[in-house]
């Protein structure tokens, strides 16, 4: 039971049974005109659910709904039928005010004054205009009903009804909503916009205070400019009503009793908002534009991708704001703090996320123009990534790099278009309207609350400066940057209405302008409500895993008689759920492995390693497309009813107290599920997150991801992250697209002990393998070459003995008890698949002269376990690497250094050879007699010195 908020009990204490009358009249006259009443009541009926709405007991502002429910007060729609031959001329024109009505919630927007520059070319809306639905100046006074409308009266004259749409829907608001098919969001929408015709009154505090944050907005951006001339920075400057939003945004969402925002945002604006929203000091700013370095490893990153995180105080209690690593890949963040926000979700039981808030910060041009928005916009709803709803932000500068022109940066209308793939309602806004930049603020925070879904705002402004400060922009927007130059600020613009107002006087705003530049100067922070002391509740504990040493060696045995109970626990299909045919038949052979009738496979041994995790504390997360069944059949993670098609998740249901274990079939996405997953993993260290390709080389899709995040992410920004890669890999004479998971781009990405490149060619070393990436506390990448045909392999198994003891092999050596060590004349290296090609070659060709020794882990390179192993053989006079991979790929050039460098402490005298496919453009053939050819060529070359 949550702790009630500020905000509720000062509620509590207003509502009782003495002021029942008063809050009837108050809430009968906010239906009315929501100006009418006090703002912070204003903020509570805000917040009540539409019509048919679902009531919990969590529902904040729970009294007052439930009273207003019960008195049967929430908005209701009126619906008129008028028979047709009763139908007289005054009738036939309600119906055109409606349709004209209509009109204007359909296509207000694309009149709507919403470029602070004024170069927006405004389209010819003939639907607008009363002529157009048969409406003259004649009709202008007549009276007509207007219930299907939110402007406070049952009827009005006509010219009163188009004064309060044409405030609504063509003000500084422009307002995308009728693509929804759900009809409560749309009302919702209606109903909030028009009752208070997009212009709430705000109060002179809150004026005052949209003021001072447009005051620091530009401050900041002129001290830095001031103080760093012509150093990029990325600056905020025409955009400065961001600041004023996420304000709002952040408090509005504490109101709600959130506990967390994550944030996502490309370099525009950043420094401001790391400043000025998530509180950075100053002072280090400064000491990092003037070069001074903070790490004491690691390579680090420029200023304006760097991350955050702090704790500010809202109404509704403290809340933790984080603000996500971002490398220059534009949209590539968004589906990583997606991932982030889940898990926080999970780690809270926070499945409807009320309490984590996804805030995604995008630029125009690369909202329209990078398909990952697509993708994440994808993810919204489904099971394995949904949020709760994302709030996205858009930046909206009107020009992309040095591109502005509609024809060139996209074919739609507006950059946001694509929202509407999921319904979201869209919400342009002036940027030099901030009282209208907070009220579509409070808008999107809502009805993401209320509606659980994404919504957008389309801040539209403008890049005071070029793409950054050196650039200069007038080389390619010449009549644009006129236009800017002479432009007045967001804050002068709004400094000056306020003194015309009233609200606030010249001496005022010097002195506010004046006190920020010196708090600024004196190092203070200067971000509002910041906890100095946050509670640490609401952070990740870190610390288990920190500094921790790389031990390849790991201890992961398990007991024997424990694993064979969990083996039969989660291979015994119930009674009453009947599965396919050849499903039951595996489960029956694994009844049998469990026994030790059947040696081990690879697919149970892997699952018998998510039981094992399961059963010592720790979740357990895999997605990927065909992850359920497994691509190759091997899986079978979730059970189908045969019957009825419902599904049953044995590793869910190993004991009542268990940590979850939670497996989907992703959708067709590469770029945005890799993101989202190693976001979830660098978010929750104590789970095995696992996410496998349908093929290794679709892997390739999401390059941006394994660049820019996976394998450099520790060293730029010093985040941890222990993501598993299973990449199906394997040369089957299937072609060149389902070959290779493209080891060689892996290895060549590797330095520093970044990450681990494993190819582990045994059930019992993937069960260790597995077991080894969460049972130790090192938090390290994991990139596996998994296997195709080895699933089902004969040779390729193991036994519950050697599932239950010792550890994962860097190095396997000679398996075969025919192969006498001392008669060894020749050692043959590789990794993977290809020994099993390997050893059926040498046992078809006697040559009990050859050792076959396997590297299972070619990084970190286990160059003292290879030692170890070569120094056994004392006869060898020929040594060779073997790969199935043509030369120019998989391991050779990455790892062959590696292995000459211990072959060399062996015995110089001992050169390292190639045995492979010659060098190819291409990853494999795609004929099966070419394949075949290719593979008995290399592999005489290897085994028998044939070339």
């Amino acid at each position: 039971m949550r702790n009630a908020s500020m905000e509720e009990q000062w509620l509590s204490s207003h509502f009782s049974g003495g002021n029942q009358t008063y809050l009837d009249e108050m809430y009968e006259a906010y239906l009315a005109d929501p100006n009418s009443v006090p703002e912070q009541w204003r903020s509570i009926f805000d917040k009540l659910p539409t019509v048919n709405e679902e009531v919990t007991t969590d529902t904040p502002h729970k009294p007052v709904r439930d009273h207003y429910l019960l008195m049967g007060k929430t908005p209701k729609l009126a619906t008129n039928t008028v028979a047709p031959n009763l139908i007289t001329e005054h009738e036939r024109k309600q119906v055109r005010v409606h349709q004209l009505a209509t009109a204007y919630r359909f296509r207000g927007h694309q009149r709507a004054d919403i470029d602070p520059l004024g170069l927006r070319k405004k389209v010819s809306v003939p639907d607008l205009e009363p002529k157009y639905h048969g409406l003259t100046l004649a009709d202008m006074e007549s009276v007509f009903q207007c219930s299907n409308l939110y402007i406070g009266k049952k009827e009005a004259p006509l010219k009163e009804i188009l004064g309060a749409m044409e405030s609504t829907y063509c003000c500084s608001i422009g307002a995308e909503f009728t693509h929804i098919v759900n009809t409560a969001e749309r009302r919702w929408i209606e109903q909030r916009m028009e009752s208070v015709r997009s212009a709430p009154e705000y109060s002179i505090d809150a004026r005052k205070h949209i003021l001072e944050r447009l005051c620091a907005g530009e401050g900041m951006e002129k001290y830095l400019g001031s103080k760093y001339p012509g150093t990029k920075r990325f600056g905020l400057e025409g955009g400065e009503a961001l600041i004023p939003l996420m304000d709002e945004l952040i408090q509005r969402s504490g109101s709600y009793g959130a506990k967390e925002v994550v944030i996502g945002m490309a370099h525009r604006g950043r420094l401001n908002m790391l400043v000025n929203i998530l509180g950075k000091n100053p002072a280090d700013l400064f000491d990092e534009f003037e070069g001074k370095s903070f790490l004491s490893e690691g390579s680090g990153d420029v200023k304006y991708h760097q991350g955050f995180s702090s704790n500010v105080m809202t109404s509704g209690g403290e809340i933790h704001l984080a603000l996500a690593f971002n490398p220059s890949h534009l949209e590539i963040s968004a589906p990583v703090v997606e991932g982030s926000v889940r898990a926080r979700q999970d780690r809270r039981n926070d499945p409807k996320g009320d309490l984590v808030i996804p805030v995604n910060i995008h630029g125009d041009a690369a909202f329209s123009g990078q398909g990952v928005v697509m993708e994440t916009f994808q993810m919204s709803q489904t099971r394995a990534y949904g949020t709760g709803g994302t709030i996205h932000i858009i930046i909206n500068n009107q020009v992309g790099f040095t591109t502005s022109r509609r024809e060139d940066a996209r074919s739609t209308e507006y950059p946001t278009d694509i929202a509407k793939m999921v319904q979201a309602p869209i919400f342009h806004v002036n940027g030099d309207d901030p009282e209208a930049v907070v009220f579509v603020t409070q808008l999107a925070v809502d009805y993401r609350q209320q509606f659980k879904r994404d919504v957008v705002i389309d801040l539209v402004c403008y890049r005071r400066r070029g793409h950054n400060e050196a650039d200069e922009p007038a080389m390619t927007q010449p009549m644009m940057y006129q236009q800017i130059r002479q432009h007045k600020t967001t804050f002068e613009l709004y400094a000056n209405k306020l003194k015309q107002q009233g609200v606030v006087s010249a001496e005022e705003v010097t002195a506010l302008v004046n006190g920020y530049r010196d708090a600024l100067a004196n190092g203070e922070h200067v971000a509002n409500a910041l906890v100095k002391e946050p509670n640490s509740a609401l952070f990740v504990d870190w610390k288990p895993y920190l500094n921790q040493p790389v031990v390849d060696e790991f201890d992961t045995s398990y007991d024997l008689k424990e694993l064979q109970e969990l083996a039969f626990k989660i291979n015994t299909p119930h009674e009453g759920f009947p599965l396919q045919r050849q499903v039951n038949k595996i489960m029956e052979d694994r009844g049998k492995m469990a026994k030790g009738a059947l040696p081990i496979n690879w697919g149970f041994a892997e699952t018998l390693a998510y039981a094992t995790i399961l059963q010592q504390g720790m979740p357990v997360r895999i997605t990927g497309q065909d992850v359920g069944r497994g691509t190759f059949v091997h899986r079978h993670a979730v059970w189908h009813n045969q019957n009825d098609g419902s599904t049953f998740v044995p590793l869910a249901h190993i004991a009542e107290d268990q940590p979850s274990f939670d497996i989907y079939d992703s959708f067709l996405s590469e770029e945005a599920v890799l993101a989202f997953e190693y976001g979830y993993a660098t978010t929750m260290p104590n789970a095995l997150v696992v996410w496998e390709a349908q093929f290794g080389d679709f892997a390739n899709g999401a390059q941006v991801v394994i660049d820019q995040f996976i394998t450099s992410g520790e060293h730029k920004w010093g985040r941890l992250c222990g993501l598993t890669m299973l990449l199906p890999h394997g040369y089957e004479g299937q072609g060149p697209e389902h070959s290779s998971a493209r080891l060689e781009r892996y290895l060549q990405l590797c330095a520093e002990q970044n990450i681990q490149v494993c190819a582990p060619t045994t059930p019992a070393q993937v069960f260790h393998m597995l077991r080894r990436q969460i049972v130790r506390n090192l938090r390290k990448p994991l990139v596996v070459m998994s296997p195709k045909s080895l699933l089902r392999h004969k040779d390729a198994v193991s036994t519950l003995e050697e599932l239950a003891e010792g550890h994962f092999h860097t190095v396997l050596d000679e398996s075969n008890a025919d192969i006498d060590k001392k008669k060894v004349d020749r050692i043959v290296l590789c990794s993977g698949k290809v020994y099993y090609d390997l050893a059926d070659k040498r046992q078809k060709e006697e040559a009990t002269n050859v050792a076959i020794i396997r590297i299972e882990q070619l990084y970190p390179f286990p160059e003292e376990q290879m030692l170890d192993v070569l120094s056994q053989y004392k006869k060898v006079k020929d040594i060779v690497w073997c790969q199935e991979e043509p030369m120019n790929q998989g391991a050779w050039y990455s790892s062959q250094h590696h292995m000459r460098r211990v072959i060399q402490r062996v015995s110089e005298k001992l050169y390292l050879r190639y045995a492979g496919r010659d060098a190819s453009a291409s990853p494999a053939a795609g004929y099966m007699s070419l394949h075949l050819e290719q593979l008995e060529q290399f592999l005489n070359d290897a085994i028998l010195n044939i070339q």
